[in-house]
Order: structure tokens, then C-alpha cells, then sequence
């Protein structure tokens, strides 16, 4: 393989890589690692539990997000498709790749540079609180879920405890992806 079409292959993937690897070293964070407002320490499962006798489900807004109150923890692919993804994204985009509570969708490796990461569950909680321990801005989204944020780059989602984020990667200017990020973000909320 030619030196340039390696770095190019190889440079569309790090966005991806680096994501997981970082939510994976925020996994090691330890007693005082930030996560978000109702984060519980089991993992979230990925089956249906049944409900303790005479339990409710909490419908609170930043409950625990490891407690899904409907069921399964949705499947990532199954929260944005196809289709949704490469409208994000503005442009075709290869077959998803699902893995555990993430679905990734990755532009051509002839360009242009694109890709969309969905994560459910503890990983979306886990991506939120390195948002926050950033610093980055958070702009709540009104009206979607029972509690969502935005940034320049990605959307979270809560409702019926389940933590979604959707990340966008592009060579543009945020600001254009900011009205797509949204409308993901309500569209994923009705899916949950």
C-alpha cells in the first residue's frame, strides 16, 4: 500500500478509535472522575430485566441511565439509520458497524472526510461527562427527551433512562451542523 493512502485510510478510522479509546480510559476515571447528573457504576444492561414487585418506574429526568424503565437498551443502529446518518453527515457514507452499544458509519476512503457515531447506554453517559469535565459548552435542547445538551460536535439524549449521543465528524464549519445535530437529537428522542 502507498504511504499516502495508508495515512488517508488510517485517518478516517482515528476519529473513531480515539473516541472509544477515550471512553474506555474515562471507564478508569475512579471515585472523582465527573460523569453525569444520575450516572450509576453498573454497566448497562443489554437485556430486558422485570421490574421488582410493586416497583415503579422512574421517569425522571436525569435518572440512572445504566436503568433503562422501558426495557432493553435500544440497539444504536436501530436509532439512526442509513439514510438519517448520511443527511448528518451530507454525504454517502459505508454500511453501519455495530459494536455492543455503538453503531458507526464511516465516509468513503476517497473522500470526503465524514462520520457519524451513535452510543447508548453507560458509553453516551460516559462521552457526556468528558464533555463536561472539558469544560465544553453544553447547550440544553428544549423539548427533546427528558433531558438533552448539545455541543458543536454531538447531541445527548435522555429519556426513560437511557443516555443516547449522537457524534458528528467533519471538516466544516460547526456551526452548519448545528440545526442537523438538533433534529437528530428529536429524532432519536422519539425512538426511544
Amino acid at each position: 500500500m502507498r504511504r499516502g493512502t495508508r495515512r488517508a485510510a488510517l485517518g478516517l478510522v482515528t476519529p473513531a478509535v480515539v473516541a472509544l479509546a477515550v471512553l474506555g480510559l474515562a471507564g478508569c476515571g475512579g471515585p472523582g472522575a465527573a460523569v453525569p447528573s444520575g450516572a450509576g457504576e453498573p454497566p448497562a444492561p443489554s437485556v430486558e430485566r422485570p421490574a421488582e414487585p410493586g416497583a415503579e418506574p422512574s421517569a425522571e429526568p436525569g435518572g440512572d441511565p445504566g436503568e433503562p424503565t422501558g426495557g432493553a437498551v435500544p440497539e444504536a443502529c436501530a436509532l439512526v439509520d442509513q439514510r438519517e446518518a448520511e443527511q448528518l453527515a451530507g454525504t454517502a457514507l459505508n454500511e453501519p458497524v455495530p459494536v455492543r452499544e455503538t453503531c458507526t458509519y464511516t465516509g468513503p476512503v476517497d473522500g470526503p472526510t465524514a462520520q457519524v457515531e451513535v452510543f447508548v447506554g453507560d458509553g453516551a453517559a460516559k462521552f457526556l461527562g468528558i464533555e463536561r469535565e472539558l469544560g465544553h459548552e453544553l447547550r440544553p435542547l428544549a423539548g427533546v427527551g427528558d433531558e438533552a445538551y448539545a455541543t458543536q460536535e454531538a447531541v445527548f439524549v435522555h429519556k426513560s433512562g437511557v443516555w443516547v449521543s449522537v457524534r458528528l465528524v467533519r471538516l466544516n464549519d460547526p456551526a452548519e451542523n448545528r440545526a442537523p445535530l438538533e433534529r437528530i437529537a428529536r429524532t432519536v428522542a422519539t425512538r426511544l
